[in-house]
């Protein structure tokens, strides 16, 4: 028979196991996925993700788009023993179904363990990785990670407060746009009256971010501010009508216009760049409204720009 200090100790360490596991998921800032760390994960500050206080156990998290799932999907069934030794698997998570691959590697002259899980978020992919080196896998073991990725979930929205809060810039107003998101975490913001679904073309939107890169000169603005302005992803057979030297708070600017098409139903839009130069980078503003819409969408494009301001 088990001595009862054995069996108790037993008995406690099952539970805060359970707790641990039943506990809320934790999500990153600006992330809409997040999953219950392990003890000892705590929030990353230099990406979406976890990591341990020596930045030795890493958990990344990313967003990918939502045809990514679907790849991984259909590769699984067409080659369910996988490929150079790996093995996919599929793992129920709070999100629904999901594909889990294991493998050594190496960082640097380390030897680490090497997870990834891919889960469908409907309208984007999720994308987890973890990384444990070899000296913490006695306590970041196999089943461990495998419980963790399981515990993963999708949030439908990230609150406003919470992705404005992360931009390197304040923005305060909002022009009355119906979706708030980050393209990229802390880097870039999308403004818009239609969603992922919809698609954002047929409806104004506003693209905000930050260019690491200026012009060299002033001379160069105009170059710089027409050679951007025809590199707007997603527009084809841009035409610029309109471009000229302005300020904002102060600051050299350039307002560049363009007719274009864009998205899948081949939209007519008017587009509208405006790009604030800095010493080493420039903000970069970005209106787009199918044409016939931009008499009312253009001042709301206007009241955004105005109210970005620099965080001091």
């Amino acid at each position: 028979m088990m001595p009862f200090r054995l069996l108790t100790a037993v008995v406690l360490l099952v539970a805060a196991a359970s707790t641990a596991f039943a506990a809320d998921p934790v999500f990153p800032p600006g992330s809409r996925i997040g999953m219950t760390p392990l003890v000892g994960l705590a929030p990353a500050k230099g990406f979406a993700g976890f990591e341990t206080e020596d930045h030795g156990v890493k958990i990344l998290i990313a967003e990918l788009p939502a045809e990514a799932y679907g790849e991984v999907t259909n590769a699984f069934k067409a080659n369910p023993a996988g490929t150079g030794g790996i093995r996919p698997e599929s793992l129920e998570t709070g999100s629904g179904l999901a594909y889990y691959t294991v493998e050594n590697g190496k960082d640097g002259a380390t030897n680490v363990r090497r997870y990834s899980m891919i889960l469908s978020g409907g309208t984007f992919s999720g994308y987890v990785a973890a990384q444990v080196p070899e000296n913490a896998g006695k306590i970041y073991t196999d089943d461990a990670i495998r419980q963790m990725f399981a515990s993963a979930t999708v949030r439908k929205e990230v609150p406003v407060d919470e992705q404005l809060g992360l931009m390197p810039f304040k923005v305060t107003e909002l022009g009355g746009f119906k979706n708030v998101r980050t393209l990229a975490t802390g880097a870039a913001l999308i403004l818009a009256d239609n969603d992922e679904v919809k698609g954002f073309e047929p409806a104004p939107f506003m693209v905000i971010g930050i260019i690491g890169a200026t012009a060299a000169q002033p001379d160069d603005r105009g170059r710089f501010a027409a050679q951007a302005a025809t590199q707007i992803p997603g527009v084809r057979d841009a035409r610029i009508t309109m471009s000229e030297p302005i300020r904002i708070d102060g600051q050299p600017a350039y307002e560049t216009r363009i007719d274009a098409i864009s998205g899948k139903d081949n939209t007519q839009v008017t587009v509208v760049q405006w790009l604030k130069f800095g010493s080493s980078s420039a903000l970069r503003i970005i209106g787009s409204s199918p044409r016939d819409q931009w008499s009312s969408a253009f001042p709301r494009f206007r009241a955004v720009r105005d109210g970005i301001q620099p965080r001091s």
